[in-house]
């Protein structure tokens, strides 16, 4: 399996104290390299693990469940503007030929929503930013709670961030197999062509706005990782459910921060965020 690493980090301070609003870096925001982390899973040209490199993400795609790994995106101010939702899900017809394109009526009655791995709502300068987000090759069955509470809770706090002078590097991506949605357990969706996770996780990293990032990840770094259920059961808490980036990297086999220093990984990997949560 493959996984995704990011993390979300808010400025160069000592680990995991609040976010001040006032310490703010005076840089310009930018986007930046989605990829600039590192690919955790070495993705190429393997069927079950694909490089689609997009101008608004990167991921790592599964065409035997019919998903990402994992998707990796860099979000700053500089991504947001007004444009609004664009709710057209549509298969992604970039996808190899030989690939079965998942459709947006796969998901019709599964009672699973069609969870963005890359959030709508962190696209929004140009038209073509946000509709990217809406490719099926975004999303993944995911329980209507865990989409609607607690991963929306995440993403939107995450948006308060790049608000204060952040910018974040996003790894979201999932695993395993059977989730339980508004109709029950199931396994798959679409005659098996679409695997339903079991399990959905996420790395933030939380840098004050600069160039050079990588190597500016320093130990005392903020580093969110998240693991959550695929379940309708599932508090809308998102910080319940806190973990570290080396126990997501265990479960999936992924080198989630890759690109930055050994040294530094050992570090930020091992720790689990207790910063605030809004």
């Amino acid at each position: 399996m493959l996984g995704f690493g990011a993390s979300c980090s808010v400025e160069d301070v000592e680990p995991n104290q609040p976010l001040s609003q006032t310490a703010t870096s005076n840089a310009t925001a930018t986007q930046d390299n989605h990829l600039a982390m590192g690919n955790p899973s070495a993705a190429g040209t393997s069927y079950s693990n694909y490089l689609v490199s997009k101008p608004q993400y990167v991921m790592s795609y599964n065409s035997y469940r019919g998903t990402p790994n994992w998707v990796s995106w860099h979000l700053s101010s500089a991504w947001v503007g007004t444009t609004p939702r664009q709710d057209d899900f549509r298969a992604d017809t970039s996808l190899p030929s030989a690939f079965y394109r998942v459709q947006s009526s796969d998901y019709t009655g599964s009672g699973f929503d069609r969870g963005h791995n890359c959030p709508s709502a962190d696209r929004t300068l140009t038209v073509a930013d946000n509709s990217a987000t809406f490719l099926m090759s975004n999303m993944i069955p995911q329980a209507g709670p865990n989409n609607q509470q607690t991963w929306a809770g995440l993403e939107n706090y995450c948006r308060t961030l790049i608000n204060v002078g952040n910018e974040l590097y996003i790894i979201m991506g999932s695993y395993g197999k059977g989730g339980t949605g508004l109709n029950g357990y199931k396994e798959t969706l679409a005659a098996g062509k679409v695997t339903v996770p079991n399990r959905i996780w996420k790395v933030i990293v939380v840098l004050p706005n600069g160039t050079g990032d990588v190597s500016r990840v320093t130990t005392s770094t903020r580093v969110i990782a998240v693991n959550t259920p695929n379940s309708t059961s599932i508090s809308s808490t998102w910080g319940t459910y806190r973990t570290t980036v080396d126990a997501i990297e265990a479960a999936t086999g992924y080198n989630i921060l890759s690109n930055v220093s050994s040294t530094v990984q050992s570090t930020i990997e091992a720790r689990v965020d207790n910063g605030p949560t809004q």
